[in-house]
């Protein structure tokens, strides 16, 4: 199990704090919050905000009326805590859409809030009903748009730009070799599950080190294998293979969605 840098206790009594008045302010059940971003992917900056991510559900009533409040909830960020939520119903609507960043935020290995049980129904909801190749198109929509901003300033590439192009060639390499599993959300257990060559692995422990004592726009020395691998992975989306079962997949959904509702 990959131990990742502790939230400093003072942190994390002060975003647990924020989310409580949250939920308080805005008359929401919170069902999860979870830590996204580069601190729960597995490599994070000393001055790496902290990207607070939740789900939540509103009372029965909200979703009566006619005008249906936001379905997103979010803050300023302020002394680095960025709070962004999305009410159950849009998380559900985007996993039918086969969008995996609620698959990840179920997966986010640093959590601040208990989650409620349909936290664990999501998870085997989303691993039952996943389409292989829409999160691999997901994941290469992220990927390629980062690689078009990686020479924006100049001709070395700054290492967050890096990661965030290589995370998701490697989720599309990890869809590659298993379709039958979500991808995971960590850096290291993504590696594993990509069975990579040694010398990749050297080099991206190599990045992970840079970053973790350097700020999040410093640039790395240029890795020509890991591009090759990026640029390679990025274009092998439609090589993963397809699943589709919608009518199942809305079903259950829905029922989630209303067994949920009428607790409220």
């Amino acid at each position: 199990m990959t131990l990742l840098p502790p939230i400093p206790a003072s942190m994390r009594v002060e975003i647990e704090t924020r989310l409580a008045t949250l939920a308080s302010k805005e008359g929401v059940r919170l069902l999860m919050a979870i830590e996204s971003g580069s601190r729960a992917w597995g490599f994070p900056s000393p001055d790496s905000d902290f990207d607070i991510r939740f789900l939540y559900v509103r009372p029965q009533t909200d979703y009566l009326v006619l005008d249906k409040p936001r379905d997103v909830i979010e803050r300023p960020i302020e002394d680095e805590i960025d709070l962004n939520g999305w009410d159950i119903r849009k998380a559900l609507s985007l996993m039918l859409k086969h969008n995996a960043v609620v698959s990840e935020w179920i997966e986010s290995p640093i959590r601040y809030v208990p989650d409620h049980p349909v936290v664990a129904d999501l998870a085997v909801l989303a691993s039952q009903q996943f389409n292989p190749r829409g999160y691999a198109r997901h994941y290469a929509n992220l990927g390629t748009g980062t690689v078009a901003r990686w020479f924006e300033d100049g001709e070395d590439i700054p290492v967050k730009r890096y990661f965030y192009a290589l995370r998701p060639a490697l989720s599309i390499m990890a869809l590659r070799k298993d379709p039958s599993r979500r991808p995971p959300m960590e850096m290291r257990a993504l590696m594993a599950a990509c069975d990579l060559a040694p010398h990749l692995v050297e080099q991206i422990e190599e990045l992970i080190a840079l970053k973790a004592n350097t700020n999040e726009k410093s640039n790395a020395v240029r890795r020509p294998d890991i591009e090759h691998l990026v640029h390679a992975e990025l274009m092998r989306a439609e090589d993963v293979p397809e699943r589709l079962d919608p009518e199942t997949f809305k079903q259950k959904a829905n029922a989630l969605f209303l067994r949920l509702v009428k607790e409220t």
